[in-house]
């Protein structure tokens, strides 16, 4: 039996946002304009931190979902696996470092930043908007990791891994375009 006995016994995702489909549309506004529009930060580097703090959070559906888009956009599977147990030798970029032990450390020990913390990252180069916005990611997806975990949904994307026209396409693809393939517009 599933945490809502209204949903499948293994509810998707979608199943979630039918059944509770108020806050479907502004949310995944929030996810384009977060995940797809202007940023100092590459969409790639944005799915990355996605990944990073799912795969921190243990969030299955979350992790598998935004390594696939992490992939699509050119992020090694090797250093997306590797950054979840230990970012300085996961082979990820030497600059992305700092912003993800930023995060890294939101997600655990937000009321313990310093201001020490954003100076590694300014050091490495980033700007004042580029934390912000990875700030933002990490947010939204610790937001998502409980709205997946909290309703039981689940599906593993090792199990079902995407075709090369579906990886092609979610570079592509926003996120409200999903909601519309899912009959919520």
């Amino acid at each position: 039996m599933s945490l809502f006995p209204s949903l499948p016994d293994t509810p998707h995702l979608a199943d979630v946002y039918k059944k509770f489909p108020e806050c479907v549309k502004p949310v995944l506004a929030y996810h384009d304009l977060l995940l797809r529009g202007d940023s100092p930060l590459t969409i790639a580097e944005r799915e990355l931190i996605a990944v990073f703090v799912s795969g921190l959070n243990a969030c299955s559906f979350c992790f598998g979902s935004h390594k696939i888009y992490a992939q699509a956009f050119g992020i090694d599977e090797t250093v997306i696996d590797a950054m979840v147990k230990d970012v300085d030798s996961s082979g990820v970029d030497d600059k992305l470092k700092p912003l993800l032990k930023y995060v890294a450390k939101l997600k655990d020990l937000p009321s313990k930043l310093t201001p020490a913390d954003a100076k590694s990252v300014y050091d490495a180069g980033w700007s004042e908007r580029a934390l912000f916005d990875a700030i933002q990611v990490a947010a939204l997806f610790n937001y998502m990791n409980r709205i997946i975990e909290g309703t039981g949904v689940t599906f593993s994307y090792a199990e079902n891994p995407p075709s090369q026209d579906e990886m092609a396409e979610r570079r592509t693809r926003l996120y409200s375009d999903w909601a519309k393939q899912i009959g919520l517009d």
